[in-house]
């Protein structure tokens, strides 16, 4: 069974920085492209950035340059710091794999929180 526990949230003024985490458990990590969402109040959900099994990474446009994904094959782990945020940047955060097969689509976890203030 998959499971995907999200943590590292809160609330941040504009320009700070936060870590979020996703461990993973089950066998959705070990040889998936992991990848990082976000869902604003009123928008659907965005890929914010993803992680090969092999550590390429691409990003979303807003967040290029500001985001680092990154992973721990042997924890099965997940990461994303987040650096120079801005206002809208406030979402809740999921990980996944990506991209999202219909299976998958049913793997998502409760989020974490991050709220970032003006």
């Amino acid at each position: 069974q998959v499971q995907l526990v999200e943590s590292g949230g809160g609330l941040v003024q504009t320009g700070g920085s936060l870590r979020l985490s996703c461990a993973a458990s089950g066998s959705i990590f070990s040889v998936n492209t992991m990848g990082w969402y976000r869902q604003a109040p009123g928008k659907q959900r965005e890929l914010v950035a993803y992680i090969t099994n092999g550590g390429s990474t691409v990003y979303a446009d807003s967040v290029k340059g500001r985001f680092t994904i990154s992973r721990d094959n042997a924890k099965n782990t997940v990461d994303l710091q987040m650096n120079r945020l801005k206002p809208e940047d406030t979402a809740v955060y999921y990980c996944n794999k990506f991209p999202l097969s219909l299976i998958a689509r049913g793997y998502w976890g409760q989020g974490t929180q991050v709220t970032v203030s003006s």
